[in-house]
């Protein structure tokens, strides 16, 4: 048997109830797999999407829907160094999903 996660789409209708996420460059920490990053990168004007875990990466890359080709950056790196190598003022919103669990 198959693990659906939200099924009813419920983080999605959260997610876009608390942001706009239309024309925005976005920072997502903690991708995993992309399994979030589909359902508001095609809203946004670009998105890095960053995972320290190299299978996860792998996995995202692999799944990327043709039309968000150009639009999503998967990056295999931890936050802390991402940080370090980047200018702070570059997003306009940064995305936490599960990061924490």
């Amino acid at each position: 048997m198959a693990v659906r996660i939200d099924p009813e789409n419920n983080e999605t209708r959260v997610l876009f109830d608390l942001a706009d996420f239309e024309e925005k460059k976005v920072l997502e920490i903690g991708s995993g797999d992309g399994r979030l990053t589909w359902h508001f990168a095609d809203r946004a004007a670009h998105t890095i999407a960053i995972e320290p875990y190299a299978e996860s990466i792998a996995q995202a890359r692999e799944e990327l829907p043709a039309e968000l080709v150009g639009r999503v950056d998967f990056r295999n790196i931890a936050l802390e160094d991402f940080a370090a190598g980047s200018e702070p003022a570059m997003f306009d919103m940064a995305l936490l999903s599960w990061s924490l669990c």
